[in-house]
This record gives C-alpha cells, structure tokens and sequence, in this order.
C-alpha cells in the first residue's frame, strides 16, 4: 500500500531579469500548491531570473540577483514544509550551469546541473551554459555567503543525482533531456525512480503541444510511475511564445493538465496519488486529479 502525497507542478509568465516580478510568481505559485496540500512543488526552467537573459547571463549581476531571490525563498515561511524545485544559473568551478535548485525547510538538498543542452533552432544554450558531463557523479558545492547564513550549510552536493525519502525516490530531467534518445528517465526509472520531474522552457509550435505529450506518456509508460511536466509561459522579452501546458501523467496516462494558453500568470496543476501504488499496471490516483488556476 503506497503512501498518499499531493504533488504540485505550475506554469509561470516569468520575465528576463524581472527578479521582483519573477519571486512574486513563484511565491504566488508555492502558497496554491500549500493549499492544496502538496509536499512537492515544481517550477519551470530558470524561473528564477527567466529564461531569456542572453548574454546577461555573463554578467556576475545575473548570478548575484538569483541568489538573492532564492534567499528570500528560503526565509519565506511559505516554503516550510514543502519540497520546492526552483530553476537559476550557478557558476560552479568557473563553469555557468543550468541548474534545479530542491530545498526543504531551509536546507538546499541538491543541485542538479542539466545534461544536455538545447542547441537548435531558437535555443543557443551552449552559449551561455556548459552541461553536466559525467553521469552518475557528484561534487561538493560551496554555497554562497549569503545562502549560508540562512542554511547553516557550507556545501551542498552537485551533480547528476536523485532525491531520496522515506516515501520514494524522485528525480530530475530538464527539457532537452526529454527529447534525448537516452533520456535520463531511462536510467532513473531502472534505478527505482518513482517520480520523475521536467523543469522545461518550450516555445509553441503546431502541434509541438502533442510531441511532448506523447515523450511523456512514452516515459511513465515503458517504467511506470508519476512524471510531472512544468512549462513556463509567456513571452519572457524573447520572440518566441512559451505555451505552459504543465501536466501530471501516470503510468502512460495524462490524468491533469494545465491551460495551454492561459493568461493567468500563475497556473497550478496538483494530483494526489499512492507513490508506492504509482508503478503498478493499472493503478490510479486516488481521487481526481485537480487542476486549478
């Protein structure tokens, strides 16, 4: 018999470099996950500065800034009690990584670095950032001052990595990764993953909706388990439109799902669910999964 848990994925209008803005939406975003009860709450792809910086990303200002916004998300009360996954850049040894930042009643958990870089098209993430190479490691991070003093912490752990509770195992993809032939979940889901996350920035294209809908029936569907999706939405000051559409799917089977094209600038999509239950043939979310805007 597996345990209940409230699970919390959202959409964000997210701006580049609207730090303020930027933290009023992911508080927003993590008081309606509390509402309904969830333990987990997950955001999109660099929600923290927004996904569009550029080449402010090589600006020292642009890290400086994101660890000011995850201070203060630390201090909130808001997060207490709650798993949040929140997206910012980090410089570790020299090298700007794309990063999952998970935190827990002010202690950051883990890092995890992106592995594989969006290259074409309207993405030029290897321009700014470098991806996590060495699979399956990890290295010691040392916090910033300013984090420390809110943590109690000196280093952290980075890397390729899963988090682990008493409940189930739960671990990281971000967006590119997904559309990879050897997708992280691959390997997650043969080491007893449970809960599979995908922090994403995907830009609408016809029917780009549906490919990402079937990558994610297709991941829950070979291994079982819960796979929550998060999209940002919005402009971002770029000249694309990222379209949210955040959902939950389990075992193959999309059973919540956010707006596509909402113009609220806070969409929440939650779903309680068995963990241990989640993986066996069949098995269906307790009660109704419930999106809610």
């Amino acid at each position: 018999m597996g345990r209940k848990v409230t699970l919390s994925t959202c959409s964000l209008n997210q701006w580049s470099l609207d730090f303020d803005g930027n933290l009023e939406r992911i508080t927003r975003s993590i008081e309606i996950a509390k509402s309904h009860g969830a333990k987990y709450r997950l955001g999109s792809e660099l929600e923290i500065c927004g996904f569009g910086c550029a080449d402010h990303f090589f600006e020292s200002d642009t890290l400086l800034h994101s660890f000011q916004v995850l201070r203060k998300l630390l201090e909130s009360p808001l997060t207490e009690d709650i798993i949040c996954d929140v997206g910012m850049p980090i410089m570790h040894h020299n090298v700007r990584y794309n990063c999952r930042v998970l935190f827990l009643n002010r202690k950051i958990l883990l890092i995890r670095p992106k592995l594989m870089m969006a290259n074409t098209g309207n993405y030029r993430e290897l321009r700014w950032f470098a991806p996590w190479k060495q699979s399956g490691y990890v290295e010691e991070y040392f916090l910033p001052k300013m984090i420390q003093e809110v943590t109690g912490q000196d280093v952290v752990p980075i890397g390729d990595c899963v988090l682990s509770t008493k409940d189930t195992c739960l671990g990281s993809e971000m967006c590119q990764e997904l559309w990879s032939p050897c997708s992280p979940h691959i390997h997650m889901g043969q080491d007893g993953v449970e809960i599979f996350t995908n922090a994403s920035a995907s830009h609408h294209e016809l029917r780009k909706a549906d490919q990402r809908v079937h990558l994610i029936q297709s991941a829950t569907t070979k291994s079982g388990g819960i796979y929550l999706y998060s999209n940002h939405r919005g402009c971002d000051g770029e000249r694309v439109y990222y379209d949210g559409c955040s959902l939950v799917a389990i075992n193959g089977d999309v059973v919540a799902q956010g707006s596509q094209f909402s113009l609220n600038d806070v969409v929440g999509v939650h779903v309680d669910v068995h963990v241990r239950c989640a993986r066996e043939e069949g098995a269906e979310p307790i009660q109704a999964p419930r999106a809610r805007q």
